[in-house]
């Protein structure tokens, strides 16, 4: 099942998110409908929060990069209670998106390396490492269940220019081809 995208504003994308245990209900159809929906929007990251649900989840697919990023290559992965416990290297900045901020993207700057630990979708615990492309869109999903939006990353000045672009978002006066949860609608929905 498709799920809506909460959008910029939405008080769920400002919490820090839970951990949760085998025991989450329905967990599972989560997990599926979390790609579902990504895929549906044509993103390679997807975390609980973006669908209002304030748990420590996230799902990246970085497949569609192959060609430009030969790591991002049949990467596929799902992140429960994740934790970066390292971030390494002089900061690279690089255009990022969001699916909860549709239509913009911005430079953000980020350390190239982290090491993460996290549990995947049977519970396994895993200690990974990642560079380059891979560690920055792990490092944008791992910012949503932290209460963080790649826009919080950019200048206060940067986010002073963008402050309409960001009030129309939270409004809905944009258009996007997903379905999205808007926290502060104006106007009525087709």
């Amino acid at each position: 099942m498709i799920l809506p995208i909460v959008a910029y504003g939405h008080p769920t994308l400002r919490k820090v998110a839970e951990n949760i245990d085998k025991d989450y209900p329905e967990l599972d159809n989560l997990i599926s409908d979390m790609w579902e929906t990504m895929y549906a929007a044509n993103g390679i990251g997807l975390a609980a929060p973006q669908v209002n649900r304030s748990i420590r989840l996230f799902v990246v697919d970085a497949t569609v990069y192959k060609d430009e990023y030969p790591e991002a290559a049949d990467f596929k992965k799902i992140f429960i209670n994740a934790i970066i416990e390292e971030e390494l290297g002089e900061e690279v900045v690089l255009g990022e998106g969001c699916l909860s901020l549709p239509g913009l993207h911005e430079d953000v700057s980020r350390k190239p390396m982290l090491r993460i630990r996290y549990l995947d979708e049977k519970f396994d615990e895993h200690i990974e490492s990642y560079d380059g492309f891979l560690a920055r869109v792990i490092q944008h999903e791992y910012d949503h269940i932290e209460g963080v939006l790649y826009v919080d990353r950019i200048s206060a000045f940067r986010r002073m220019l963008l402050k309409g672009k960001l009030r129309d978002i939270s409004n809905g006066d944009i258009d996007v081809d997903y379905r999205m949860i808007f926290p502060n609608l104006k106007r009525k929905l087709k």
